[in-house]
């Protein structure tokens, strides 16, 4: 365990100001944030591909931190965690319970976004009593119809992107219409409220590897999710490009008892382009 955690610390609500923590596991030096009231069930967020600590919306994380032990972190060979990220779904799957397991929790909550809620899929299936409740945002189901495209879609995106000095996130996430754009630029802005002690970029070699994972679980058999008995809340824009919309339908469908909510002219980026209706339903489902 971590020595820099102190227990008198004023309780820290606020994302952009959660101090940066490491803790060591199977040779693995794991990055975190944490901040919110401890004690209870903690949340802990898997993020996205591509993504490090920074890439977490404020406006969704804050919100659920203000009533919840909230947890953020690099898996293995991303951003400050060191060792390299693996091929496998799974393989990153394992990895997260390596980090949970090392923090001392025997049961969590989970906030997962595009390949985060793979890796919480695959988590669940293999760890079922590790995991309280569900949120599964802008994913699908292993073996979900076009998954193994999302390469294709990101690498279009990026060129795009790089032609108008944007980020990749204004196409990737969101609609190149007169809602999505501006929104696109208020979530990008928002990502960069953290100033001090920010997290360090993926690497090109991370990133295609989690590409090589992501297209391997899109073309692999599918789980049996009609075992979980998780409260399940599953979210998306209703005109996801890169895990398509009817996937969260599919999930919803697999998963006995989930709620769904598809947010209308939206993309991948719906839960953060309606954060304002959506924090409010995520933070609703974790306390009931």
């Amino acid at each position: 365990m971590s020595t820099n955690r102190h227990t008198h610390d004023a309780i820290i609500t606020a994302y952009k100001d959660a101090p940066a923590r490491t803790v060591d596991a199977n040779g693995v030096t794991y990055a975190y944030r944490e901040l919110g009231p401890k004690g209870g069930i903690p949340v802990v967020f898997f993020v996205h591909l591509a993504a490090t600590l920074d890439n977490w919306d404020p406006r969704i994380i804050d919100p659920i931190a203000a009533e919840h032990h909230v947890i953020a972190f690099d898996n293995r060979g991303v951003g400050a965690s060191t060792g390299r990220v693996p091929d496998s779904v799974e393989a990153m799957a394992d990895d997260a319970y390596t980090f949970i397991t090392a923090l001392g929790f025997d049961k969590i909550d989970i906030f997962s976004f595009s390949l985060g809620g793979f890796v919480a899929q695959a988590l669940v299936v293999k760890h079922p009593e590790l995991v309280r409740k569900l949120v599964l945002t802008g994913t699908g189901p292993k073996g979900g119809k076009n998954i193994d495209k999302v390469a294709g879609t990101t690498y279009w995106d990026m060129l795009r992107a790089a032609a108008t000095r944007s980020d990749p996130k204004e196409f990737l996430f969101f609609n190149r219409n007169a809602t999505g754009k501006p929104a696109a630029r208020a979530f990008v802005n928002r990502l960069k409220e953290r100033t001090a002690d920010r997290d360090a970029p993926i690497t090109v070699k991370a990133f295609q590897t989690q590409l090589k994972a992501i297209k391997t679980w899109g073309r692999s058999a599918p789980d049996d999710l009609s075992k979980l008995t998780q409260p399940t809340l599953i979210a998306n824009g209703d005109n996801d490009r890169m895990v398509p919309s009817v996937l969260s339908e599919d999930l919803h469908r697999r998963i006995n008892g989930s709620e769904l909510i598809i947010y209308p002219d939206s993309g991948h980026g719906g839960i953060f382009q309606f954060h304002q209706k959506f924090a409010p339903v995520a933070v609703e489902f974790l306390a009931r």
